[in-house]
């Protein structure tokens, strides 16, 4: 079975299944992905994405706000750890630094955002995900000293290089691989998956976003995610089964509150492989 470990579920495009999530779920479903995580962007969004995970037992959810929302009143550190547990979040985020579109949210709001976020998580024993881009150094020294390597998180969707990806590993985080790794112009992230442990990798769509080849300009799905574990198995050399057991794996020992909430079919697999 596959896990996708990073969903918008709640901003499928219409073009999706004419947007309609259950649908999207079950041809996810039909292709093995058995696990869900989908992701908050702001905390206005934790209402909507709660009522999906009570709608479906394989659906979990976070609670974060993303480093470009642009939003009035900036959450507090008891605000998010608030929302997190009334919502029954198993992760927080994503949360993170985006120095491409700076602009939009200045550097120093973006830093204090996602050191509260760091400290929520810590508080809470919850992992965090993580979302980064051209802003290496700052988000290693953040996760350095507001991150407690037994709880740690993911870097999601990951694009940066090997030797951040190193260090995050070190610090106690996974990595988690998109669509974006079949793309031609991914030579280096193709590296990276086969130079990384797979004890450490995870996969996921950011669906609608970063469909992967063959599906490039059509909205995402979680459905897709297989492509992206298929890419990883070939570059290794190993058998896609092999990545998608190791990867959900890895899924539910970093996402722990994830588990009594999964299938009876999931947990069965996972007592079997001594995470439940």
């Amino acid at each position: 079975m596959f896990v996708d470990s990073h969903c918008h579920l709640d901003r499928l495009s219409e073009r999706t299944f004419d947007g309609d999530v259950d649908a999207t779920l079950e041809a996810a479903r039909a292709a093995r992905v058995s696990q869900f995580l989908a992701i908050a962007v702001t905390l206005e969004d934790l209402p909507g994405l709660a009522a999906l995970s009570r709608r479906h037992q394989d659906v979990a959810i976070s609670a974060g706000l993303h480093p470009l929302a642009e939003i009035e009143h900036e959450p507090s550190v008891e605000a998010i750890k608030e929302a997190a547990e009334q919502y029954g979040a198993v992760a927080i985020g994503e949360t993170g630094l985006d120095h491409h579109y700076r602009d939009r949210v200045s550097v120093d709001v973006q830093r204090e955002r996602f050191k509260r976020h760091l400290i929520a998580a810590t508080e809470l024993e919850l992992p965090v995900v993580v979302h980064t881009r051209e802003a290496k150094e700052k988000t290693l020294a953040l996760l350095r000293e507001h991150t407690d390597p037994r709880v740690a998180g993911v870097l999601h969707c990951f694009t940066e290089d090997i030797d951040m990806a190193r260090e995050a590993i070190r610090l106690g985080f996974y990595i988690s691989l998109s669509g974006i790794i079949t793309f031609a112009s991914a030579a280096s992230l193709r590296e990276l998956a086969r130079a990384l442990p797979l004890d450490r990798l995870l996969i996921e769509t950011d669906s609608p976003y970063l469909a992967p080849v063959p599906h490039r300009g059509k909205p995402n799905q979680p459905a897709w995610v297989v492509e992206v574990a298929e890419c990883i198995a070939a570059e290794r050399g190993i058998s896609v089964d092999e990545v998608a057991m190791q990867t959900t794996a890895n899924f539910f020992r970093l996402f722990r509150g994830a588990v009594p909430d999964a299938p009876a079919h999931v947990k069965q697999a996972l007592a079997q492989a001594g995470l439940a």
